[in-house]
């Protein structure tokens, strides 16, 4: 296949707006740009400026055009700490329901030169593609941004239970219960309405990870015979460049572990959704301190719904007195953004303290590092389970079955203790270490993530020296053109 018949097709990014669902959608434009296919990355103006400060390298990616559409304005209530879900963040959820008229404007324009726009879009963001299905030229593909593990259970369950499973595992399963709140729960049901539409879906997720459970889902009873699927993860870059040149713009956590022994520091991070009690981060810095380990810990606040104070502010957050002096040489604490993915794929980091959400587990997973698990909502108490029950690479902080109690200092000492020092940690980090190399295997020519990208690029790029717009197609077009010109969208009134 030439890059002359591939640039005939066209890639639209539709990623939701919390920074790791961005942050996967990223990643996968860069891989898709590979293929020499141009891709439009759309999102509302102040997500789109967050995510790509944070990822400097994008800007200088030619085949990835940025589209920043404004959303009217709204107001942000503060986080809640009492709240493990980010109900703080539900008005900016909402408002990309706007986004709907932009981005068919979009694909529409699109449409009138590419044989094919494939649009892919997070599963959170179905209503706003809708539209699509009436554009003759045009097609979506599901986005899924959770585990297989979690996905599985959840369509199995919806499915009646179709099949028989492992007893044992079904029965130490975490439950759903209190993961979202109601307004949240009201805006996946919009969702819902729109996901059939898709014809094909992508995960990010392996067959070296969760290959059983990819299986599971492609089994008729679960997905009938309508809908592809591509595990197509991670999608995150698994080999990371070590710059061994000092300089001003390698970050401050990279510079401080170039000086710590291999496997030494535990890198703590919650994600940008998650707000502590100041009781809670009193417990957790005592514990880190009593735990004698090296670690770092990034400490600040949730990101803000409107996006405008997301890369920095540390004002919600207050440590004990004297605890950065205390453990000054051994702890380092960051207070705004820090690269994950660098920091874990570190030589010296060798354990991570995490919400476990999907996006931070795969990361971690990709760089061969246990975890110490302490899910806060949605799908994280079921791929905390995944990572410490089933691949057995990760130690309990706070069970779900936990979930409204105060994590103790004494608990999060000892675990640290046990990531971190004793044979059970580092029989864990052996595991951890096989499994990346798993990954990282998967994803050389001829590994299965590499085969799978091949497939969907393949599939999106079927027939494309022969696909040619009728000029029935092209009046159906102007035909839809104008109906959504008039469109009324009352659906809006969600908001």
């Amino acid at each position: 296949m030439t890059g002359g018949d591939q640039s005939r097709v066209v890639v639209v990014m539709v990623p939701f707006v919390a920074h790791g669902h961005l942050n996967q959608l990223l990643h996968l434009s860069g891989f898709i740009s590979t293929y020499d296919i141009p891709v439009h990355f759309v999102s509302t103006a102040a997500h789109l400026s967050q995510a790509r400060a944070r990822h400097h390298s994008f800007s200088d990616n030619n085949h990835i055009h940025f589209h920043a559409f404004p959303t009217p304005p709204f107001t942000t209530p503060p986080p809640n700490s009492s709240i493990p879900f980010p109900s703080h963040l539900q008005s900016s959820f909402d408002s990309t329901l706007h986004l709907r008229r932009p981005v068919a404007d979009l694909i529409i324009s699109l449409s009138q030169t590419a044989t094919r726009v494939a649009v892919i879009h997070d599963s959170l963001m179905s209503y706003v593609v809708q539209d699509v299905k009436s554009i003759p030229n045009a097609e979506t593909y599901n986005f899924r941004p959770l585990s297989a593990f979690y996905t599985f259970w959840d369509f199995w369950e919806k499915a009646g239970r179709p099949f028989p499973v492992d007893r044992n595992l079904l029965n130490r399963l975490p439950s759903q219960s209190e993961t979202a709140t109601p307004e949240f729960k009201k805006f996946t049901k919009l969702q819902q309405a729109h996901m059939n539409l898709a014809v094909g879906e992508l995960f990010d997720s392996s067959r070296a990870i969760e290959g059983e459970f990819i299986e599971y889902l492609e089994r008729e009873e679960i997905s009938g015979k309508k809908k592809k699927i591509w595990a197509i993860g991670p999608v995150n870059p698994v080999q990371i460049p070590y710059d061994v040149t000092p300089s001003e713009t390698r970050h401050r956590c990279l510079q401080w572990l170039d000086n710590q022994p291999v496997n030494s520091v535990i890198y703590v991070s919650f994600g940008t959704t998650t707000t502590f009690s100041d009781d809670q981060i009193r417990e957790l810095a005592i514990g880190l301190e009593k735990s004698e380990h090296k670690f770092i810990w990034v400490v600040r606040a949730a990101d803000m719904a409107d996006a405008g104070n997301s890369c920095g502010g540390d004002t919600m957050v207050r440590l004990p007195d004297g605890f950065e002096e205390r453990v000054n040489g051994r702890g380092l604490i960051e207070r705004r953004w820090a690269p994950q993915l660098e920091i874990l794929g570190h030589f010296a980091t060798g354990g991570f303290m995490s919400h476990c959400g999907w996006n931070s587990s795969m990361e971690s997973i990709s760089m061969g590092v246990p975890m110490a698990t302490w899910p806060m909502h949605s799908d994280q108490p079921r791929n905390a389970f995944l990572i410490t029950d089933v691949l057995g690479i990760g130690v309990v902080v706070k069970g779900w079955e936990r979930r409204k109690e105060l994590v103790t200092a004494v608990a999060v000492e000892e675990a640290v203790k046990r990531l971190m020092g004793s044979e059970e940690g580092e029989e864990m980090r052996r595991r951890a270490t096989r499994l990346g190399d798993d990954v990282k295997r998967s994803v050389t020519e001829g590994g299965v993530r590499c085969l799978e990208m091949d497939s969907f690029i393949s599939h999106i790029t079927r027939h494309t020296q022969t696909l040619h717009i009728s000029a029935e197609r092209s009046s159906s077009r102007n035909v839809f053109l104008s109906s959504i010109g008039a469109a009324n969208l009352t659906t809006l009134s969600f908001l």
